[in-house]
């Protein structure tokens, strides 16, 4: 008896983009993938083809995406941004090595192999920082909702076949997410290298709670 290996590795990198674009770090998002095929292996002998397979993944994908976020909590606030300190005095507390904060994703990763120019400014596009910051401003369901019908463009049928809802709480979702994005201010993305590593120390030293450490860089810098 021939046994059939379906071709899961073909959907790798969309499948990592759009778990990038729910979870905001490459790493966590490379987790959620591998998490995604092993589920999908379990549970193969039971797809029964009334959806394509990339559909079907993806459906895995997102419900993955959703747990990881229900487990993973609120994201922590930097040193300044959170409640009062009950000592004013006190120096301030650096962020955990292992606290999540959208980070950008190398290209190569989520590139699509087959070079087309068009497939590839599309995938830049969909994973530029400032969208990845915007979308973790939503509610888990509505990113999950925006993201598969306006970046992926599923019908709002499947969306709701994939998160176990009507097309109804669809269109809803759909609506309350970009009521929100559309309250955040556009951030522009910035294309000069220097530009970008500038905001990137930035944003190190912020983080961190050292600004002494992005005074010393800025006076370093030509």
């Amino acid at each position: 008896m021939t046994v059939v290996t379906p071709d899961f590795e073909a959907f790798r990198r969309e499948l990592l983009a759009h778990c990038y674009r729910m979870l905001g770090t490459p790493d966590e998002a490379e987790d959620v993938v591998q998490e995604t095929y092993l589920r999908a292996w379990r549970a193969y002998d039971r797809f029964e083809g009334r959806a394509s397979l990339r559909t079907w993944l993806y459906r895995i994908a997102t419900n993955a995406c959703l747990t990881a976020l229900e487990q993973r909590g609120r994201r922590p606030l930097p040193s300044g941004l959170g409640a009062p300190a009950a000592d004013p005095d006190a120096p301030p507390i650096a962020a955990e090595p292992g606290d999540l904060w959208p980070r950008p994703i190398p290209d190569a990763l989520i590139t699509p192999e087959d070079e087309d120019p068009a497939a590839i400014i599309a995938a830049r596009d969909g994973v530029r920082l400032a969208l990845i910051a915007g979308l973790q401003l939503l509610p888990p369901r509505q990113r999950a909702v925006l993201i598969l019908r306006e970046v992926l463009a599923f019908p709002a049928a499947e969306v709701a076949e994939m998160l176990g809802t009507s097309v109804a709480a669809v269109k809803s979702t759909l609506q309350r997410a970009r009521a929100t994005l559309n309250t955040t201010p556009d951030v522009p993305e910035l294309t000069e290298p220097e530009q970008r590593e500038l905001l990137d120390r930035y944003m190190e030293a912020f983080v961190n709670s050292d600004l002494n450490a992005w005074s010393r860089s800025c006076a370093t810098t030509p």
